[in-house]
């Protein structure tokens, strides 16, 4: 994101006079215009489960994984900025689904690069795993962390990580972006 800023104010100058005021918006992780339709899409892909499991599902919030170290990145006050906007975004819908204070697991898709780069954890397939291993029947994955379906959503969740629930006989179903 740093780079993109740096080189859309470096087009301005080069532009000159005249060149685009460029406006950043605000950060759209707990707006309310974000947060409310994507509880609604969860709402929705509980709907979809046996009306037994609906109460007890986990809900599962899914982000692009990227590395620990661009997490970690850009001084004390943005230490973990990522992560904990990931997990403010859950948070948010969470509680507006299921009410204050009630659980959900946060983790991590789409993770590439070198294998010996530490990267955020865990991913998606290897928490399914963990969610069998803890007996868990029921699962809705919402990836909170993206505004659309495209090939990292529809690969990563409707194929590898439902093909991985139902290998672990858990219940899936996917909330819409």
């Amino acid at each position: 994101c740093r780079q993109y800023r740096n080189d859309l104010e470096q087009a301005r100058r080069v532009a000159g006079v005249g060149a685009p005021e460029l406006v950043k918006l605000r950060h759209f992780f707990d707006h309310p215009g974000f947060i409310e339709p994507l509880a609604d899409s969860v709402r929705a892909a509980l709907s979809l489960l046996p009306e037994e499991h609906r109460e007890t599902a986990r809900l599962v919030f899914t982000a692009h994984s990227i590395p620990v170290a661009m997490n970690d990145a850009s001084g004390p006050e943005r230490d973990g900025l990522y992560e904990r906007q990931q997990r403010e975004t859950a948070r948010l819908v969470t509680e507006s689904v299921r009410g204050p204070g009630a659980g959900f697991d946060l983790v991590w898709q789409s993770r590439s690069g070198p294998p010996q780069v530490p990267w955020l954890e865990p991913d998606i397939v290897e928490h399914i795993a963990a969610l069998a291993a803890q007996r868990i029947h029921a699962i809705v994955v919402a990836p909170s962390g993206f505004v659309s379906d495209h090939i990292e959503v529809r690969w990563d969740l409707d194929v590898e990580a439902r093909a991985a629930a139902e290998a672990h006989g858990i219940l899936f179903a996917r909330a819409a972006t």
